[in-house]
């Protein structure tokens, strides 16, 4: 498969003016393909030559202007257009493309629960090619004018409203202009919830197996929605620019979720068949924001280049968090974004794959598609929260509305959005993007404070280069309760600082960025440390607690505080956190990171019991039923960290937790799964399971069991499963991977280490992007942490020539094991 690189896309946009998109597409023509016929009109700006992009099974034929083309003259999925001259043109194909099981292109589900068959186009970020031809590229947008032909029972959705024409024919309204990446279809025997709100029809839809799910959720999602809706018509001066909005929970979706305008399409994790948190729902609510802020940021005014896809999700990112918590009932968004985004930017932003916010230049859709990470998301969401402190919200919001209206319908690039901010404010906000956007690295700032005339004045130390606009907290112990903190004021700083700050008497606890304003990792002075140490849980301020949380994490990974130190704070703390996102993940930290990778083998038995304890201490501390889902968190965390099989299968065998929860689908896989770790059940007890619960999600279940039992054919099926055959979709092949590495076998696989390198290279160039980042996420042997380990992988590297997908996942995961290395001391 070719890229585009940058200069070609320049050049092109400069010789073309791609009009519209009228495309007809089959899905009755069997499992495997559907036919696909499309007409492109455009005109050239001068006479010269150019190219349009296309992947089909076969292409039946082409004309240009009437005058047919040669097929055979298709090059990878390029097809030369020759000899244009200025004017008018257009372009038709027939073609048959191929159905994806990957979650890219045109994907296709059959659900073992019923045998219903859905489709949906996932065609970010040149994937459209695999659906139809195009000038595949953001910066030409068209009007899409689409039919689909369509089995009987099924209902078609699409960017604009559809029609049913009867015989299993389907109109969509055409589009407005929007770019080739954005266009969406999805075809099935839906499940839909509608409504209307503000004169627009809003839909929700899922497959039919998940119906009484979603129903149960409806009121929830739909409320959600349109309050979100309400709040960027508060907040944006350009009405919502589509004609509809409906929401579809698709089967096998690679990511959260897409901005498809008018069809945003998510995970149908989101339709939950069992239990889960509140903070789970909220983060449910915010991807249902930070899609509709897609709507008017990426889908209105889109990119230019791949360089400026920071601007499309950094900028959901951060409204997502910020309407969730200005419209909906849910009160702690940015806790939970502390907690979880921000570790992930933060994390990515040390490797040596880091790069700015916003890059100088990306020079292809191989790179482009690399930059879809904690950088673009978390780190740049946390930029436009620090910039909004500094410049003012009214000052921001004008800014953003002044974009829209200067680019709506058109493609706009980051100097076109500070040139926007620009005219808001008074403020520099071009150098204020030099310091923020063009940089790489987390600063680190560190409080110093020293006596002064009777009282205490404070400076910061800061390793880094960038402003920051911050939040001390100054919080003293609490007279009538010891294990308490009080906080005694909270005071501005521009960092770096003209001068000392004075802050009266020395406080038990400094802490830096209380808030949560900026993005830069955080130190505590000495007296600061052993007040942590003593009074963590009793700080008032749930965010408060998410900041040091965060500062012992990164502490931990950055070698200045001993992994079993962190535990030692989780036992005495964590039993008495009321945050569930805290609680998460701190849980989430301790056993993934420290328990598999930044403790010696010898030393990991210590540490899960450490975590069962604590999380018996939830278990008990919960026995009430007051807080569901923090008894929800210990009993997954305790099934998780379980040493031995015994409780966890009287458990399985009772259907039951005592005190509950009773046992749902997600807890019975999520015990036969550990049990399989620890040779606890078997072939018959999967199978058994697997008749109980036939779904996508109890195939995904067994396939994770399968892979855990510590037995050489089970191991060896599953990875032929996963590397020899192509038989597997996006999700078996997660699900597989989870399963096959486990601490507790690395005898076992010992001996597969060394073959993942061989077998990773040639699946990610056979099988594409999707499959080689799962392959190169969920696939790594996490588990080995050894020189040895660290050697074969940066020799691949080296030597092996991975696609660029596979590339940048091993250099992260490499230099993840490289770090557990120098956390050990090894």
């Amino acid at each position: 498969m070719s890229v585009i690189t940058r200069d070609e896309a320049q050049l092109r946009a400069e010789f073309l003016d791609v009009h519209r998109y009228t495309v007809e597409l089959d899905l009755t023509t069997g499992d495997e393909t559907f036919e696909s016929r499309t007409a492109i009109t455009f005109s050239a700006r001068s006479d010269g030559d150019t190219f349009v992009e296309l992947k089909p099974a076969e292409l039946r034929s082409v004309t240009l202007d009437g005058h047919p083309l040669d097929p055979g003259a298709l090059d990878e999925d390029r097809l030369p257009l020759k000899n244009l001259t200025a004017g008018e043109h257009e372009l038709r194909f027939d073609t048959v493309m191929r159905y994806s099981r990957t979650g890219e292109g045109m994907h296709r589900f059959t659900d073992p629960t019923d045998g219903e068959t859905y489709v949906y186009t996932q065609l970010f970020l040149d994937d459209i090619q695999r659906v139809f031809p195009a000038f595949d590229q953001p910066d030409l947008k068209a009007v899409f004018d689409l039919t689909v032909t369509a089995p009987e029972g099924w209902t078609v959705l699409a960017n604009g409203i559809t029609e049913h024409l009867g015989g299993g024919r389907w109109r969509a309204a055409p589009t407005p202009l929007i770019s080739t990446y954005l266009v969406a279809v999805a075809a099935g025997p839906w499940h839909s919830v509608r409504t209307e709100h503000r004169g627009l029809p809003f839909g929700i839809h899922c497959r039919r197996s998940l119906a009484p799910h979603l129903d149960t959720d409806a009121d929830e999602i739909l409320d959600i929605t349109r309050a979100c809706f309400d709040r960027y018509h508060e907040k944006f001066e350009e009405p919502y620019p589509f004609d509809s909005y409906d929401q579809a929970f698709v089967p096998e979706f690679n990511a959260g979720a897409m901005e498809n305008p008018g069809l945003v399409t998510f995970r149908d994790d989101f339709v939950y068949r069992s239990a889960v948190t509140d903070t789970e729902r909220q983060t449910r609510a915010m991807v249902i924001a930070h899609e509709m802020a897609h709507m008017w940021f990426g889908d209105l005014v889109t990119l230019k280049w791949w360089d400026d896809i920071w601007l499309n999700e950094s900028f959901a990112e951060y409204m997502g968090y910020q309407t969730t918590l200005e419209a909906t009932r849910f009160t702690e968004p940015w806790v939970e974004f502390g907690v979880t985004r921000k570790s992930w930017g933060y994390d990515a932003d040390q490797r040596p794959s880091t790069h700015p916010v916003a890059p100088d230049a990306v020079d292809d859709t191989a790179a482009a598609l690399l930059n879809f990470d904690g950088i673009s998301y978390a780190k740049g969401a946390s930029a436009l929260r620090q910039l909004v402190a500094w410049l003012g919200e009214k000052d921001f919001l004008d800014g953003i509305n002044i974009h829209f209206k200067r680019h709506r319908f058109a493609n706009a690039t980051l100097a076109d959005f500070i040139d926007s901010l620009a005219a808001a404010t008074q403020r520099d906000v071009h150098a204020w993007a030099d310091a923020w956007l063009r940089t790489t690295g987390v600063d680190t700032l560190t409080p110093v404070i020293e006596p002064a005339a009777g009282t205490c004045t404070l400076t910061v130390d800061r390793t880094g280069s960038r402003p920051h606009r911050v939040t001390a907290g100054l919080y003293d112990h609490d007279l009538t309760d010891e294990g308490r903190l009080t906080l005694r004021e909270r005071i501005g700083l521009d960092v770096p600082q003209s001068a000392p700050q004075p802050i009266g008497k020395r406080p038990a606890l400094l802490l830096l960025n209380d808030g949560d304003l900026t993005y830069a990792k955080i130190r505590f002075d000495p007296e600061s440390s052993a007040a942590i140490r003593d009074g963590l849980a009793g700080l008032p301020d749930p965010l408060t607690r998410a900041v040091v949380w965060n500062a012992l994490r990164d502490a931990v990974r950055d070698g200045e505080l001993p992994p079993t130190a962190y535990l030692d704070t989780a036992r005495a703390h964590l039993p008495r956190e009321t945050d569930l996102a805290v609680t998460e993940g701190v849980l989430a930290f301790a056993s993934t990171h420290i328990a598999d990778r930044y403790l010696r083998p010898e030393h990991r038995p210590a540490a899960l019991a450490t975590l069962s304890s604590l999380c018996r201490d939830l278990l008990r501390r919960t026995e009430d039923g007051d807080n569901p889902g923090l008894r929800l968190i210990a009993v997954r965390h305790f099934i998780d960290v379980a040493a031995h099989p015994d409780t966890i299968a009287a458990w399985l065998a009772d259907g039951t937790v005592p005190g509950g929860p009773e046992l749902d689908p997600e807890l019975r896989w999520r015990i036969l799964g550990r049990l399989a770790v620890l040779g606890a059940t078997d072939e018959a007890a999967i199978a058994a399971e697997l008749e109980r619960d036939p779904s996508a999600t109890g195939q995904e279940g067994a396939a994770t069991c399968r892979a855990a039992l510590p037995d050489p054919e089970n191991k060896r099926a599953a990875w032929e499963a996963m590397f020899a055959g192509d038989d597997l979709s996006n999700y078996l092949f997660t699900a597989t991977a989870r399963g096959f590495w486990q601490p507790e076998q690395a005898d076992l696989v010992r001996a597969y280490v060394p073959r993942y390198y061989q077998d990773v290279v040639p699946l990610a160039a056979r099988r594409g992007p999707a499959i080689a980042a799962a392959a190169g996420r969920h696939g790594f042997p996490y588990h080995a942490v050894d020189a040895e380990h660290l050697a074969l992988g940066e020799t691949c590297l080296r030597e092996s020539d991975p696609t660029a997908a596979l590339r940048r996942r091993l250099a992260d995961e490499l230099d993840d094991l490289a770090r557990a290395l120098r956390v050990r001391g090894q």
